[in-house]
């Protein structure tokens, strides 16, 4: 069971991956050093397609030539995702557009090679990927919020005294 739930986190990590660093701020690259440019983080780099592929084939049940199939949309998304990080010219409102329907029309060629009931799955572990994603925002934003509530009653208390 454990192992079904590792891969599911981590196809959603890989398909999350383009659209968090889409959305990720460009940074100055005069302020980093020469040696952070020439060595990428690992966690950075594209997955590999043909993995992808395989690993969605699995949780869907598709066929070897589903699977042939989806591999070129994955490999195409990717590299247009990486097209658009690349973009320096682009602001982070068109940035996320362009990866909204680089998503979306990947999303469509995929779903064209399935079954009805493979598309239902699919939308499903799209809409719990989501689900999931709103709920780590949720998360992050919950910390930054805390301390500032806390001060409010603080601040309340000596004025009731």
């Amino acid at each position: 069971m454990s192992i079904s739930k590792l891969t599911v986190s981590l196809l959603g990590l890989t398909l999350c991956t383009g659209l968090a660093l889409a959305q990720a701020p460009v940074q100055d690259q005069t302020d980093n050093p020469p040696a952070a440019q020439s060595t990428p983080p690992p966690q950075r780099r594209p997955p590999d397609p043909a993995r992808q592929a395989r690993h969605l084939g699995k949780q869907l049940g598709l066929s070897a030539d589903q699977v042939n199939q989806i591999e070129p949309a994955i490999a195409d998304r990717q590299q247009q995702l990486a097209s658009v990080r690349s973009d320096t010219t682009l602001t982070l409102r068109q940035r996320r557009m362009k990866v909204r329907r680089i998503m979306s029309s990947s999303n469509s060629k995929i779903e064209a090679v399935m079954s009805d009931s493979q598309k239902q799955q699919y939308e499903q572990m799209l809409q719990d990927r989501r689900q999931a994603r709103r709920q780590r925002m949720q998360q992050r934003q919950a910390p930054q919020q805390e301390p500032s509530q806390q001060q409010a009653p603080e601040q309340q208390q000596p004025q009731q005294q």
